[in-house]
């Protein structure tokens, strides 16, 4: 089930995703949605497997010489820490997913927004290599951070299964 998750993330970001740019400030990174939506009780060694991969085949595909693993890397690596900042009350089942439906508009809008706007910190600031620019490369990361959080929304909405929450 993963590694069809995984060629259809890639597979949709390397032949149409990619192309879309708002205004030379926003680009649409929906490869994280592959990570981003893992099962909470992924182990962490996976994860950072699956990040690396995963950055790193967006790499090949763009000779970006490592951008894309390294803030895929971060993201995987901060993952379970959000998910542990944000763990409910009664703590996740194990059938538990990172699904809007499951878990709630707000867990999953601060889930979301915390791990997208690091993983796009990261990944612009090491494109920049210095703080030269810094105001340019926070609008990169804020419209960029905000097209990929919405488009990832929109991909639960159509295609993660409606499942009823915790009463």
């Amino acid at each position: 089930m993963q590694v069809l998750r995984y060629v259809i993330y890639v597979g949709v970001y390397v032949l149409l995703v990619h192309r879309l740019v708002l205004f030379d400030l926003g680009w649409c990174f929906l490869y994280l949605g592959f990570l981003l939506f893992l099962p909470i009780n992924t182990p962490i060694v996976m994860q950072l497997l699956l990040s690396f991969a995963m950055g790193l085949t967006i790499d090949i595909f763009y000779d970006t010489g490592g951008l894309h693993a390294a803030a895929a890397v971060g993201l995987g690596f901060v993952r379970p820490w959000v998910l542990r900042l944000l763990t409910p009350r009664d703590g996740y089942d194990s059938v538990d997913t990172v699904n809007v439906h499951q878990m709630g508009w707000q867990w999953f809008s601060v889930y979301l927004t915390l791990l997208v706007l690091l993983h796009h910190a990261t990944f612009f600031l090491l494109e920049l290599g210095s703080f030269r620019h810094l105001g340019l490369t926070g609008a990169k990361m804020l419209v960029s951070a905000l097209f990929t959080s919405l488009t990832l929304l929109i991909v639960q909405l159509l295609f993660s299964p409606v499942r009823r929450g915790r009463q």
